[in-house]
This record gives C-alpha cells, structure tokens and sequence, in this order.
C-alpha cells in the first residue's frame, strides 16, 4: 500500500491489483488479532507483530464521520497544534473503535508489516479486562520468545512507561520504538518490559532484532495421503499465492484443514486471493462505501474438489471471517469449531494535512448469501469447542479427505 486507497475499480479484482481495501486485524480474545477488549479509544489496532487487539465485546455501528475528522486535523495543524491528536480526539467522539489514526512514522511502520518484515521483539498484545494489556501471541525465535514471555503474561510497562489503560497501539509504538514521524527503532536497541505471570513479577531487557513474519504454515502429511494442514496467522502481502501454493501440492485424496483460529485479519485483497484457490470464480463478498454498493469475485480456475475443511474460534475475524463466510456460503467447505468474533466494518485510509493517515470506517461486508458479520460473526457448521481439530479432522475424512 503506498498511500490513500480508492474503491474506484473495476468490480472484479484481477490478480496483482492494488486495491488496498482493509479489514482491522486484531485477535479478539476474552472470547478471542484482534484481541480486544473494548478500552480507550486511539489509533487503531492492528494484526501485525507487536500487535494489538481490542478484548471481546460486539461491534458497534458507529462511525466517524470523514469531513469533521479532516476539518479538526486542518484547523489544528493551522493553530500549529498536531493533526493527529485533533483527527484522534473526532474519533473518539464518535465512538468507532474501528477507525484509526497513524502518525506518518507508525503507518510506514504498518505497510512495512504488511509485507511481512518488521523490526521488534516478536509480540503481540492485546487489551484485556480493565485495560490490563496482554500478551497473546509470541513469534518463535525472537527475543520475546528467547527471554521466555509466554501468551498470557500481563505487560504492565514499556521502558518505565505503564501499560494498562492505554490504547494498544500506543504501547505497540512503544515495542516497536516508533516516533511520531520515524518508523521503528534500530535492530539492536533494547527496550525493557516489566511482566507479570500469576503472582510473580520480573522485568526483562530484549534487543529489538529484524523479524519476518510466518503468516502461513503449511504441514503435509507423512504419508502419501493423509490431510494437509494450513495454518493462517493473518493476510499480509504474499498470504494468498502461499495458499495456492499448498492447494497445488495437497492430496487430492487426503484434503486440507484450513486453520483460522486466531487469525488476525489483514489485506482482504489476500483474502479473497486464497478463496480463489478453492473456487472457480463467483461472488466472495459484497461491501458498501459511504452506501455505494460493490463486491468482490474470485479468480477463476481455483480447485473445486480438493475435500477442505475450515477450522475457526472467537479469534477468527475480519479478513479471516470473510474468507469462511464466502467458501461456507458457497458450499465449498464445512465449517468447524466456535463462533467468530463479528468484525465486518471496512476501513478506508486517506492522508491528512500533517502527512497522519486516517482510516476510517466506510461501510460494512456481507457474505454471498447476505448475512451480515459484524457483531454476530459466523456461526460455524459443526459448533465444537475443545478438541476442535480432532473433530475438523474426523469430518475432513467424511468429505473424502484422509484421517
């Protein structure tokens, strides 16, 4: 993404096209990227390594309304105030907790993740109950995860700096040691953070290292014919043709189990690139902007019979809801595991007189048959909680595919 996105395209999205449509990417967790749990209002959160999350509560219709969050961020910059704070302070009037506000520092920082580099410690937060912010999900190898920070630990501060009621994206920059008109810090320059696991506090040192995210996981059976397993953290660039690349080389006769539990949500333009693995075109989605009605197909040429079972939970929003409503919509997999969050806003970024990026609600997403995902998310065809992909699996074999 390389600056404001414009909806103004043709209908049908074409391989390459760059159509920066985005759906929020945070684990929810209290039922689940996003992360959530609904806490002071600020830049927005996102899916990307040291991420953020907002905890488990439905989403709510209201947006902020484009033309007074321009106006504030223009009469303050004239009164030489900051932009971004007047543009922040609009939309946490308006009660949107989807919109977001990037200083020009954390939004170069956020399209770097999108393309799945970044430099940090390997950590994602979330917000949690009574704005205690959480750590739910950590990169194997990184500095987060060789200092021993496991999901769930408590961040109670960053560099002496206290973490709890402040908006994810805030302690986010923190991590990442973005300013307000830079990006990250520098690959080797330490940041500590005081933790709380249970009853026992610590802090700990880690030196921010140069990372890549592993959006995708593919695990191919041992033998011959036994299921492939796909795990999706998010959709960053790239996220879509690794899909294809596993549907290619699965077994026809063993099948695959798509895993989106927790999955962040990300670029929907990766989304609807992995639904065209497993559907010969048609309708993935419908969106309005501002009222105006459009919608997204898939490629054509995708496999139709590759036997695929979709894994989902509390944590499976967005992009990621998006995917699963259309190929369950379509009969083209079955659907297993818990209700998904219910996040289907779309946001839109524009650039504002200081060079902040406001993104912005627009409008709302619906699945072919209609059904509208925000605050109800989707409930899944086989409604199982614990041993959910021992069940995916067992259903997987009733469609064909390998045990």
């Amino acid at each position: 993404m390389s600056g404001p996105c414009s909806y103004d395209r043709p209908r049908r999205i074409r391989r390459g096209a760059a159509l920066t449509l985005f759906l929020v990417s945070v684990l929810a967790t209290g039922a689940a990227t996003g992360t959530w749990s609904q806490g002071p209002q600020g830049p927005a959160r996102r899916p990307a390594p040291e991420g953020r999350a907002l905890a488990a509560h439905p989403p709510h219709s209201a947006t902020a309304d484009r033309a007074a969050v321009e106006r504030a961020a223009a009469e303050a910059v004239a009164d030489g105030k900051s932009g971004a704070q007047a543009a922040a302070d609009v939309v946490s009037r308006s009660g949107d907790r989807w919109s977001t506000i990037y200083s020009p520092g954390e939004f170069k920082d956020f399209q770097a993740q999108l393309d799945g580099g970044y430099v940090g410690v390997g950590l994602w937060v979330r917000q949690a109950r009574h704005g205690r912010i959480e750590v739910s999900r950590v990169q194997p190898g990184g500095p987060a995860a060789r200092a021993g920070v496991a999901v769930g630990d408590r961040l109670r501060a960053v560099d002496g700096r206290a973490s709890r009621g402040a908006p994810v994206t805030e302690v986010v920059a923190r991590l990442r040691g973005a300013g307000a008109s830079r990006g990250p810090a520098a690959v080797g320059s330490p940041v500590t953070l005081d933790l709380q696991r249970g009853t026992r506090h610590w802090s700990a040192t880690l030196h921010r290292a140069r990372l890549r995210s592993r959006n995708v996981v593919v695990d191919r059976p041992a033998g011959a014919h036994g299921p492939t397993r796909v795990k999706i953290a998010a959709f960053a660039k790239g996220t879509g043709a690794a899909v294809r690349r596993a549907v290619r080389d699965a077994s026809p006769e063993g099948g695959m189990l798509l895993d989106l539990r927790g999955n962040t949500g990300g670029l929907v333009t990766e989304a609807v690139e992995a639904a065209s693995a497993f559907l010969d075109g048609g309708l993935v989605a419908t969106y309005d902007v501002r009222g105006r009605q459009r919608a997204l197909y898939a490629h054509r040429g995708g496999d139709t019979r590759l036997p695929l079972v979709v894994l989902v939970d509390g944590g499976t929003m967005s992009a990621a809801e998006l995917l699963s409503g259309a190929l369950q919509d379509r009969g083209r997999a079955l659907v297993v595991g818990s209700r998904t969050f219910g996040k289907g806003s779309v946001q839109m970024p524009s650039t504002l007189p200081d060079g902040s990026v406001a993104e912005l609600t627009v409008g709302h997403y619906r699945t072919p048959a209609g059904r509208n995902v925000d605050g109800g998310g989707l409930t899944p065809d086989v409604v199982v909680g614990s041993g959910a992909e021992k069940r995916a699996r067992t259903v997987l074999s009733g469609l064909g595919g390998g045990a």
